[in-house]
Formats: structure tokens, sequence, C-alpha cells
């Protein structure tokens, strides 16, 4: 059994499965968000996912003017703070396993905070700046992007998306940009919520930014961007980011990086995850352990890390959970020494590759 979190906020059923979307079940349950024309990774040099070549689905989201402003105008600092988790009066405690960032660099420029609503509910999840032709491209989950609802059903693309990179207790130090695009796998919109081995995979998606208010474009405003790797091995150690609102550790529940107010990391060596009997996985599902939740869905899984850059290689997405004991075997979650993983895809050139190049060719 696992008990991953639901897609952007709380369980999504009793066995789990994602990080879902639903921030009021957050707060009662611990809820799990250089210009290159080609992949930063040209040759393959790992396994490739088991999951079928992507074709690709695109939404426009706000493309005039008066789009942008209606965008920019709904996320008031009012609704942004209510979807905050709420702070506790837990002492400081980090570890490997979750930890606020509190290194500068281009890692807190590439990194932001996503909002968005999804089935009339505001949510939020995490996304990255990624090298791009068009220089306005994030990577993210693919249930951020596009979503069904509780039961799977209802597919919907997300409305009111934002980018805020670099957010920080509410403050958008490089402004904030307006989706134009969505970008995702068309297998994907057709999750059903129920068969993970088939739709997993494909929990990965893009989303091309507007130009800022100032005109400027996402990459040159913040000054950087992280590569993107295709068919990386997935069995390496990894930074894992994300702005969750929630710890699955009741010890750090309520610290300001598990209320969504600031950057958490986990680090670690990746295990991949096959998913139990009854919720199997398809192949290249990886992550480290980690105690983040809702919100850092989507954030991004980066192998070669130099912490004085702040730059590496974006080889996967948060997207959901796994546990394991202390030999590496899948395990119950509530079995002592079971250990929680985050985990989601290993970016591939037949999934990622296409829904990667239609965004970045977006002008």
């Amino acid at each position: 059994m696992t008990t991953p979190l639901d897609r952007a906020g709380g369980p999504q059923r009793p066995a789990g499965k994602h990080l879902r979307r639903t921030a009021a079940l957050a707060v009662a349950v611990f809820a799990l968000g250089t210009a290159l024309p080609a992949p930063a990774s040209a040759a393959p040099s790992g396994p490739r996912s088991a999951t079928a070549p992507a074709e690709v689905a695109v939404h426009d989201q706000a493309v005039g003017e008066a789009d942008q402003k209606a965008v920019l105008d709904y996320w008031t600092p009012q609704r942004i703070a209510a979807l905050n988790g709420k702070p506790s009066d837990n002492p400081p405690r980090s570890g490997p396993d979750g930890a606020p960032w509190t290194g500068g660099s281009a890692l807190t420029r590439t990194v932001g905070r996503l909002f968005f609503t999804d089935h009339g509910e505001d949510s939020s999840c995490t996304a990255t700046v990624v090298d791009s032709a068009n220089g306005s491209t994030v990577v993210t989950a693919g249930h951020c992007v596009n979503n069904g609802n509780l039961l799977g059903e209802d597919n919907q693309w997300s409305t009111h998306m934002m980018f805020v990179p670099g957010y920080h207790d509410g403050a958008a130090p490089y402004g904030k940009f307006v989706g134009r695009l969505g970008v995702a796998a068309a297998t994907w919109l057709q999750n059903d919520a129920q068969h993970s081995e088939k739709f997993d995979g494909y929990d990965q998606a893009f989303v091309v930014l507007n130009r800022d208010a100032r005109g400027g474009r996402l990459q040159d405003v913040v000054g950087a961007a992280q590569k993107i790797g295709f068919d990386e091995p997935g069995d390496g150690p990894v930074h894992q980011f994300g702005y969750p609102r929630a710890a699955s550790d009741p010890a750090r529940e309520g610290l300001p990086e598990y209320t969504g107010a600031r950057l958490a990391y986990c680090t670690g060596q990746a295990r991949e995850y096959p998913g139990t009997p009854d919720w199997p996985e398809p192949k290249g599902q990886w992550g480290t352990a980690c105690v983040m939740g809702g919100g850092s869905s989507g954030g991004p899984r980066i192998a070669g890390l130099d912490p004085k850059s702040g730059l590496g290689t974006v080889v996967g997405d948060n997207t959901t959970s796994g546990f394991f004991d202390s030999a590496g075997h899948v395990c119950a979650d509530d079995t002592p020494g079971c250990v929680r993983h985050l985990v989601g895809p290993q970016f591939t050139s037949d999934v990622t590759g296409p829904l990667y190049a239609r965004a970045q060719r977006t002008s």
C-alpha cells in the first residue's frame, strides 16, 4: 500500500496516489507545484520510459492584454495568503529529507511558485525556468496544468495561471508572469485517477509565459535557467525543490518552508518506485526521501546541482510519493522504519521531448 498525497492538496483516496488539488484537505491531512534549441542531454544515457511517445495537447491561457491583467488582478495578496498552510510553534528542524533553501544563487531565481485555479478551487504548485528558445518556458507537473476532479472525471485545463520566480513570504522579487500556453501530453488528458500504471509517466507539463508588465522575458528577467535532460540515469544523487504547504513529519508541520511561504528542498540518492500491487507505477518513477507535501508538485528533480551557482539539470518532476524500508523494499506507510520518498517521472525524449519542443518554439 502507498499513501501518496493528492495532486496539489490532500489525499485523493484511502490508498493514496497523487499530490492533488484541494488546499482545504491539505490543512486537515498532511498534503503532499541560455536559450538552447535542443535538450541539454542530446544523447540518451539511461533507460527510457515504458510509456509510448507523447502526442502533444496545447491550450491557450491568457493571451490578450485584458486577459493577462485579469489574472494579475485575480491574485490579490489575500487570495495568495489563503492558500498557505497554518503556521505552528514547532522549533526549526531540518535534514536531507526536507529543509529550507537558504542559499542564494540561480536556484532561487529559477524555481518559483505556480498559482492557478483547478475546477473552481485556487491552488499552487512549483515550476522551474528551463533553457528554451523563447526564454519564457517553465516545467511543472501535468496535474498542475490539466486535471480531472477527485474521481478522475471532468478533465479541465487550469485557469488563472501565474508564475512567481523566487517567491518568498508573499514577495515577488522578480515580478509576476502570466501563463500564455499550457502544454501537456494528450494521454495525460485521459487520466482517470485510477490507472497510475498507464498515466503517471505522463504527469509532466510546460507553461509558456507572457512577458512581464515591463515587457521583459522571463529568462532575461531572472538572468538564469536550468538545463533540462532527457533519458538520464535515475539512480544517482538528486536535489528536489518545492513550495510545500504541508509536511509529512509532524515535527516540521507549520514551519515557514512547509506552509507555501518559502522554498524547501530534499537531497539524497534517488530510488525507482514501482508502486504496489494495488497501485502499480510505470517504469521511470524516481525520487529521494522527502517530507515535502502538497504544493511541491511540479517541483524539479535536479541532477548535478552546483551548490555555488545553483545550476544543474532538471531530470524529472515531483508528482507522488512512495515508501521504502531500510533494505530498499516497498513497504506500507504505517510500517515502523518505512520512509516516505517524493517521486515522479524521469524526463525522456519520448514523452518530455515533444512537449518541450512544442513549448519552446512558441514565440
